[in-house]
């Protein structure tokens, strides 16, 4: 599999009364999808989108919740009390650091393929994350829906693209949101939201190339110095 694509609220104009939901067509046909995982939360599963991945020659896996209530208690059938004979394909990884340890374990089936009343559906996912942190124990768990078929995706790769996921969430939208302090911005008109957004990419961006890690630290370090800022883009002060 290739790297997994992902989408989220962006420059969607509120004055124009433009959705996620309306505007993620067009940012999907923007994006060259073959051969591609495109990854979701559950607001992205819509058949539409699911089809028009397909119709890309790309492929989807996709969060599954009661806003597809047939389809979720499909899914979550399975899982619960599976055929006879039925045997779920297992992958696990786990984290620790920072007095935390994350556990996420995935069962994958292929039982519903051609039973599911919905586009391309190959393998259905459970997907399990237990969290152990100063004493208290979380146990969350959520269901998938992916185009992949087990010759393409085993277990492994599909827990691996659902973490791929959120690595594209906690390397751009998490710092976005929070280190450059898009979500605190007040700016909300005209073309002035997608400026600043493309603004923050851009540092973001050459903060990445000059292989740092940690945004937060880099832009402490950098300050108000316009040397620093001038060393950043690739300039000689």
């Amino acid at each position: 599999m290739r790297p997994a694509w992902c989408w989220r609220k962006r420059g969607v104009n509120s004055r124009g009364h433009e959705a996620e939901l309306t505007v993620a067509p067009a940012v999907l046909e923007a994006v060259p999808l073959a051969g591609r995982l495109v990854t979701g939360d559950a607001l992205y599963c819509q058949r539409q989108l699911c089809q028009q991945i397909l119709d890309a020659g790309g492929d989807y896996l996709i969060v599954v919740k009661a806003n597809q209530p047939a389809l979720y208690d499909d899914i979550a059938l399975l899982f619960a009390h599976p055929p006879p004979g039925e045997v779920f394909a297992t992958a696990s990884q786990a984290e620790q650091g920072h007095g935390r340890t994350e556990v996420r374990r995935l069962w994958a089936s292929a039982a519903l393929a051609g039973y599911l009343d919905w586009p391309g559906s190959e393998q259905v996912c459970k997907l399990e994350r237990t969290v152990e942190q100063r004493g208290k124990h979380s146990v969350e768990e959520r269901y998938l829906v992916t185009s992949l078929g087990r010759a393409a995706a085993g277990a492994a790769d599909l827990l691996q693209g659902r973490r791929g996921h959120w690595g594209i969430e906690n390397r751009l939208h998490y710092v976005r949101d929070r280190t450059m302090g898009e979500d605190a911005s007040q700016v909300r008109t005209g073309t002035a939201p997608q400026v600043l957004a493309a603004m923050r990419n851009t540092v973001i961006g050459l903060f990445r190339q000059r292989g740092e890690h940690n945004i937060a630290s880099a832009l402490r370090r950098t300050g108000w110095n316009p040397g620093a800022a001038l060393t950043l883009l690739g300039i000689t002060p």
